[in-house]
């Protein structure tokens, strides 16, 4: 028995060498591909789809009995009259460091949030350092759905994708929450829209495994926000999250005023709109 199961060691030991004989002893690793290069594409990606596509604002202008108000995007046919996403959204340029990502090469590219609101919302419009209580579908271009959930959520939104918040931002809340017998309860004049954001904007080349999202792909969110806290104070410091935004780029996890005292003491890292003491006095910034 002993004399096998030597046996069997040496043959994985033999196997195991033949494999780190053919490759070096080393994983082939891949290196990222440059953010600009990347943008260009998903950019042309996005536009093409914005070309080739409307969805059914018909029933938002005129909306039927029982609508859902989800917003459906179809593929446009020659000659059916519709109009395009193309000529129906607005954008915004957003700057993206290259360092964001560690990313060898040291560049800052632009790049484009598309965004459309189906049903305006009558209430104000959050930051992107406030919770919001909302509802979402994320998809792809091909139309497949990664995640989303039905049902109002609280999102306090520096903790998603950066395209996901800054899209959020473009969308009025509702006003006005109705309350039934049976523990259901209505937002009245909630905002309904949809965003398309390049990879530089979402996971680029780091998506969630399993998820069905390819390096580099563009993806698209659906939105109902229903409700938001106006000057979100997450850390409960006395100071809004959005005023801990020091450098003003819309990216909170990059403003930590003591940083240097935590890298010395050892203890977490915190960015400011984390820290209830942003200066490590030991005296919370209240």
């Amino acid at each position: 028995m002993k004399e096998r199961v030597a046996l069997i060691f040496t043959l994985l030991l033999v196997f195991v060498q033949a494999c780190n004989d053919d490759d070096g002893g080393t994983i082939p690793t891949v290196p990222p591909r440059p953010l600009a290069e990347v943008e260009a594409e998903n950019d042309a990606d996005i536009q093409e789809f914005l070309r080739t596509h409307s969805y059914n604002y018909e029933e938002f202008q005129n909306p039927p009995a029982g609508f859902d108000y989800k917003i459906v995007l179809d593929t446009l046919i020659k000659g059916d009259g519709k109009i395009p996403l193309i000529e129906q959204v607005s954008n915004v340029t957003l700057p993206v460091e290259s360092s964001f990502y560690n990313l060898e090469e040291d560049v800052t590219v632009d790049h484009t949030l598309y965004y459309l609101s189906a049903r305006d919302g009558v209430g104000g419009s959050p930051t992107v350092a406030d919770s919001t209580f909302t509802s979402y579908e994320g998809s792809l271009l091909s139309g497949l759905v990664f995640d989303g959930v039905s049902t109002y959520n609280w999102q306090y939104l520096p903790f998603f994708l950066r395209g996901y918040a800054e899209g959020v931002t473009k969308f009025n809340v509702g006003e006005n929450v109705s309350t039934f017998p049976d523990g259901t309860f209505e937002i009245e004049g909630s905002g309904i829209g949809i965003m398309f954001m390049p990879s530089g904007l979402a996971y680029y080349n780091n998506p969630p495994l399993g998820s069905g999202i390819d390096l580099y792909e563009p993806l698209i969110f659906q939105v109902n926000v229903g409700l938001y806290v106006n000057n979100t104070d997450y850390d409960n410091d006395g100071v809004p999250s959005i005023v801990e935004d020091l450098n003003n780029n819309g990216i909170l996890s990059d403003d930590n005023t003591d940083i240097e005292q935590e890298q010395t003491t050892g203890f977490n890292i915190f960015p400011n709109h984390l820290d209830a003491d942003d200066d490590n006095d030991g005296t919370p910034t209240r």
